[in-house]
């Protein structure tokens, strides 16, 4: 689940402190995607419930090619889809890597909510069949919430899926949204700190791969 807020794509694991696509393929089958409406992808907008339809995505994707469990690796966005398919549907995901979560609190509630302009300008210049109105009213909902916009607390705190989580350092991805995951969560562990500094970096991509090989046969 790439990162990249509303133009979340497989290109922008290139500019990450570690790069999963590429790192884990020797021990995984990685698969990789561009979210509705950014890169490559092109799909309807639906303003009533976004977040249903990037689950309904990943399903979809995950019945496509056969596969009824996996893994999960999402970073900044990437980790709110996660977190919502680890609750609608916990017995597709084996265990779940959540780095960097974005999230809203009370250092960021007044930039957060306006995150979705840039990608819905974007959209409007090169998409004639997307109407700006209903293109500004699907970013409000998506970004309407706190927390980690896409699931409760409670949901958080019920979901019996096993996490590791790596905190964000940033107003994007407050450490503490991180660090309430791994609070809330009945089955976490938290690595902290991971990114910086840089030397770190190769110790967190080996805990990485030991956490999703433990789980690999659950």
């Amino acid at each position: 689940m790439p990162p990249g807020g509303m133009d979340a794509t497989i290109d922008f694991w290139q500019r990450t402190a570690f790069n999963p696509v590429s790192i884990f393929s020797e021990d995984f089958r990685v698969i990789a995607i561009d979210q509705r409406n950014s890169g490559k992808s092109k799909g309807p907008i639906n303003e009533n419930d976004p977040w249903a339809d990037y689950l309904s995505d990943h399903i979809k994707l995950l019945d496509h090619l056969g596969i009824d469990r996996c893994l999960l690796l999402g970073c900044c966005i990437g980790a709110s889809y996660a977190l919502r398919l680890m609750v609608s549907a916990p017995e597709r995901v084996a265990a779940a890597v959540l780095e960097q979560p974005v999230g809203v609190d009370e250092s960021n509630r007044k930039s957060m909510p306006n995150n979705w302009e840039p990608w819905a300008k974007a959209l409007s210049d090169t998409r004639s069949d997307l109407d700006p109105e209903s293109l500004a009213a699907y970013g409000r909902r998506m970004w309407e919430k706190d927390f980690v916009l896409s699931v409760s607390r409670e949901d958080v705190a019920a979901c019996s899926v096993p996490m590791l989580v790596l905190p964000g350092i940033d107003s994007l991805h407050p450490t503490e949204i991180g660090n309430e995951i791994a609070a809330l969560a009945p089955h976490s562990q938290l690595l902290s700190p991971w990114k910086e500094p840089t030397e770190l970096v190769p110790k967190t991509v080996k805990r990485i791969r030991e956490f999703l090989l433990h789980h690999a046969s659950n």
